[in-house]
């Protein structure tokens, strides 16, 4: 029977820590820059686009 390799096993559990720990500093690094758009300015989920305001955006037709 064969012997079992600490070493092995001790370095592979390292490198998937390692691996763990990049993994979420990339992760807080991006939320913390936050979705930005092509001119930089952040985008808010929360805020109307231009296009869905004014009269015509509630479905009433538009005078003629």
């Amino acid at each position: 029977m064969a012997t079992p390799n600490y070493g092995f096993e001790k370095r592979q559990k390292e490198l998937a820590k390692k691996r763990k720990k990049e993994d979420k500093l990339k992760a807080k690094a991006e939320r913390k820059s936050g979705p930005l758009s092509e001119d930089g300015s952040d985008l808010d989920p929360h805020t109307e686009s231009p296009e869905g305001t004014g009269p015509a955006a509630d479905g009433a037709p538009t005078p003629t």
